[in-house]
């Protein structure tokens, strides 16, 4: 599969089907099941840490969770970033307070938006979760509604549910010994909006997300920025299987999965006929430690010095399959391999890419010798300590025995270029239980009004406040819309606030300030002097820069370190006098031909003092006096 080809495929044909799971934050004062800020915090703030070993439980029902007892094999330790603002919920050192009423509310304009239908009691759900990125080991879940729908350009898509959840702590780094989290996020207030198999194409799943991200934006009450939303994608085709790919960060990247995805379950479809024509079979695992006694290979090497151990599978009939690509840079053996890294060895060798990594031709012949594998057949090692190489060998062998049989269901994670990598088996229902710690809530839709569309919303601004259509959906679709709404109720101008909190700001940021600083108090006491004459709209940038510096600076106290306190009339006139001098012999000769030129040169002279109108007022007189 060629890097610069991306193939064509006949979706309908292939029979793809997929859906979209779509996690959105929402941006509530307080978290899900107490009263902890919903504010992300640097993990250098921390002042305490946590350390557990999280297993897996047994459900109501006495089942044990097929992912779940995957995650648990793997021996790890969890570390978790405790705060100032974290409170004993997070922690798992007390139960779970009321479910937060302003994250309810805002669930519910969802569900209205959705055209759902919302239930008349919602309970709190335990899902087990032990990857260690909640404390308890479980996620508290609320179905809120069934039975919605939503309209793109590709046809209407069925959306199955949305669910009320709390977020799961966020991952700092890895470590020898596990993984830190940062407990800033734990419990922050999270909606999952769940589709029907409905998507036939890369394009139409781009469309539902797209949709549901506009309906989701249109309630001024969610999150936004890198992580605060999450899309995972549902694919599948024809004689393939469900595969969950968690983790799509933007629209374009869920089109590229989708593709992806289609041509890695088309190739191991083919992969899987001609393993069936060539009477395959894997066979038993094996100690071949021996083989590689002498071994320079660096790796196999580095692992027998350190007491480890080699162990092999012979694949018959897979001779020149297993390093078959079925994603841009990624083949069978890279499948093998992830299995074998999720057990704790760094990966596989295999012999359709042998002799290399310092592996010889007479050792790929003695391991063939050593487990009976002829031409037509494939050998696949694992060089780790003693309980990882039994593993992980264990591992390979099962995905290789599933490639005989096609496409395996299980949940992959997207890489960043459009390929996907196998994270864990696709959870069973024995991962949700009941939380018995939380009452019952009804939820009650008529409590809340529909919010306005955002493509509604540019339009109305647009007729409304003289926008044009590309200020109107800019503002409209940012997430400072509940602001400038504010300013333009308080007096301000539309065009002058849609244009500051819209292209100023990214001008602004492009240069390297750190807008993010920036409050909405902020914005609306500059507002308030430049209607008052206290600073001309020339100077705003330099001021909100100024301000995202410093934010605890005030407006005012912002301008006067930008040194851009108001100038007088007279002073103006002087500076204008001044340019106007300066350039006599052009003004003699253009007249009012000079004026551009000579108003950018006044503009500059007054450095964003005076307000422009004021300026090219004074600047047409005194060209006038002189012509």
């Amino acid at each position: 599969m060629s890097k610069d080809a991306t193939p064509e495929y006949d979706y309908e044909e292939l029979g793809l089907v997929a859906g979209l799971e779509i996690h959105q934050q929402l941006d509530t004062e307080t978290k899900l099941f107490c009263d902890s800020p919903t504010v992300e915090r640097d993990p250098d703030e921390a002042d305490r840490s946590i350390t557990r070993q999280l297993h897996p439980t047994k459900s109501e029902l006495g089942e044990l969770d097929d992912a779940a007892m995957e995650e648990s094999r793997v021996d790890r330790e969890f570390t978790y970033l405790a705060y100032d603002t974290t409170c004993l919920v997070e922690e798992d050192d007390e139960p779970p307070r009321r479910v937060d009423g302003e994250a309810l509310s805002v669930a519910l304009q969802i569900a209205d938006l959705l055209d759902l239908s919302v239930v008349d009691q919602a309970h709190v759900m335990r899902k087990l979760v032990i990857d260690g990125s909640n404390t308890s080991g479980f996620q508290r879940s609320i179905l809120l509604g069934q039975d919605g729908e939503i309209e793109t350009e590709s046809g209407s898509v069925s959306v199955v549910d949305l669910m009320l959840e709390e977020e799961s702590a966020k991952r700092v780094e890895e470590t020898d010994d596990g993984v830190v989290y940062s407990l800033d996020r734990l419990g922050v207030p999270l909606v999952e909006i769940g589709t029907g198999p409905d998507i036939r194409s890369p394009e139409g799943a781009r469309q539902a997300a797209e949709r549901i991200g506009m309906l989701l934006r249109s309630t001024g009450a969610v999150k936004r920025g890198l992580g605060t939303i999450r899309q995972d994608v549902n694919v599948s085709i024809a004689d393939g299987a469900r595969v969950e790919v968690k983790g799509v960060q933007d629209l374009q990247g869920i089109e590229d999965i989708v593709r992806g995805e289609v041509g890695r379950q088309a190739e191991l479809l083919e992969i899987r006929d001609e393993l069936r024509e060539r009477d395959a079979s894997v066979g038993d695992v094996s100690d071949v430690t021996d083989v590689f006694a002498d071994t320079e290979s660096g790796v196999i090497r580095g692992a027998l010095d350190s007491g480890g151990k080699v162990t092999a599978v012979p694949l018959f009939g897979f001779d020149g399959l297993v390093g078959r690509e079925i994603q841009t840079d990624r083949r069978l053996g890279t499948e093998l391999s992830d299995h074998a890294k999720h057990h704790g060895a760094g990966g596989i060798f295999h012999t359709d890419e042998l002799p290399a990594y310092g592996v010889t031709e007479a050792e790929v012949d003695a391991l063939r010798d050593a487990v009976g594998a002829g031409e037509g057949d494939a050998v696949a090692i694992v060089a780790a300590d003693p309980e990882a190489a039994d593993l992980a060998i264990e591992a390979a062998a099962d995905r290789a025995e599933t490639a005989i049989e096609g496409v395996p269901e299980e949940t992959r994670g997207a890489n960043d270029d459009g390929t996907t990598r196998y994270l864990r088996p696709l959870p069973g229902a024995a991962r949700m239980y009941p939380e018995t710690d939380v009452p019952p809530v009804e939820p009650d839709p008529s409590d809340v009004e529909t919010p306005e569309l955002l493509d509604e919303k540019a339009e109305r601004y647009e007729a409304e406040f003289g926008l044009d259509a590309g200020l109107a959906e800019q503002v409209a679709f940012g997430q400072r819309f509940p602001l400038f709404e504010a300013a333009v109720e308080r007096g301000v101008d539309p065009t002058f606030a849609a244009s500051t909190l819209e292209s100023t700001t990214t001008e602004i940021r492009r240069d390297g300030a750190p807008v993010e600083n920036l409050t909405d108090d902020h914005f609306l006491a500059l507002f308030d002097l430049v209607e008052d004459g206290d600073l001309a709209k020339e100077g705003v940038p330099e001021v909100l820069t100024t301000l995202a510096e410093d934010p605890d600076l005030t407006a005012s106290e912002a301008v006067e370190e930008a040194g851009l306190s108001g100038v007088s009339e007279a002073e103006v006139r002087e500076a204008v006098v001044e340019v106007v001098e300066r350039n006599a012999d052009q003004v003699e000769a253009e007249g009012m031909g000079a004026f551009s030129g000579l108003m950018g040169e006044a503009m500059g002279a007054l450095r964003g003092k005076a307000d422009g109108e004021v300026v090219s007022d004074v600047l047409r007189e005194e060209i006038g006096k002189r012509t």
